[in-house]
């Protein structure tokens, strides 16, 4: 039998690793930093706001705040990539919709829920870490063209489809089953840490190597951002279901069983056939 392979992203901390914005840090006991604009202070908590949103911490888990001096890189115009590349994916967090060959039978009547569950299981992976993966990238859509030529729902730049196999990007099934297995690679690389692994599938596993962990490109750092939010919200939205069936089986187990009510004719033959 073949298990999930366990896919953990706490907020705080995965945000904590996204660093390189101007501004300010918080320098978080556990050794972690967090890079953002400003901050309020609420009660026990802190506020810190970021580039893409803001983070609630309690305040006694913050050592120190200190000034962001780091510039952020601009990112480098795309180098062309040779045929033989191993374990990176150029971004296509962006999709545009251009001009795309006509839909593939394969595209149509697709159950991508399905196509999801099957590769995400083949490849021990949560199939709403994949799912997060795919909105980030296409937004579910089968035919995405980004501007950097990436294709079809997870976004494969054609050298890295013909690598993977795919004769045909736009086609769900195989797609997914390519990205899916990608996106398994690069975690088997990075050891399970989901943070790195999207930093790699989005700008690829050279810049990770060359800055020793997530590259200081905004766009990689939004997109990371984004799947982080997306596939927490979705566990926090299953937990509070099943916290509300638990709640709902206790409550029906714990109600006492209704009292049969007594016909009036009943009550009188009882009468009668008890006399005081």
């Amino acid at each position: 039998m073949r298990f999930l392979r366990p896919i953990t992203i706490g907020a705080v901390l995965a945000l904590a690793q996204l660093s390189a914005f101007a501004g300010q840090i918080a320098v978080l006991r556990n050794g972690f930093t967090i890079h953002f604009d400003h901050k309020e202070q609420n009660g026990s908590s802190t506020r810190l706001y970021t580039g893409t949103g803001y983070l609630d911490i309690t305040s006694d888990q913050i050592a120190s705040y200190d000034v962001d001096e780091t510039p952020v890189t601009p990112e480098p115009q795309p180098a062309p990539q040779p045929a033989a590349l191993t374990t990176t994916q150029p971004s296509a967090a962006q999709p545009v919709t251009v001009a795309s060959p006509a839909p593939a039978k394969a595209a149509q009547n697709v159950d991508l829920d399905q196509v999801v569950r099957e590769a995400s299981s083949k490849n021990r992976l949560d199939p709403d870490f994949v799912s997060s993966v795919i909105r980030a990238e296409s937004n579910f859509k089968a035919h995405a063209v980004s501007k950097k030529g990436a294709q079809g729902l997870m976004q494969l730049m054609p050298a890295t489809a013909a690598q993977l196999g795919v004769a045909d990007a736009f086609d769900p099934k195989a797609n997914v089953e390519a990205g899916t297995a990608h996106l398994s690679a690069l975690l088997d690389l990075y050891k399970n840490d989901p943070i790195k692994a999207l930093a790699a599938y989005n700008a690829g596993a050279h810049r990770v190597k060359q800055y020793n962990g997530v590259p200081p490109y905004r766009e990689t750092r939004d997109y990371i951002n984004k799947i982080v939010r997306d596939f927490n919200a979705k566990k926090r939205a299953q937990m509070k279901a099943a916290a509300a069936a638990n709640t709902s089986t206790a409550t029906k187990s714990a109600s006492p069983k209704p009292v049969k009510k007594i016909k009036p004719q009943q009550a009188s033959v009882a009468k009668a056939a008890n006399p005081a």
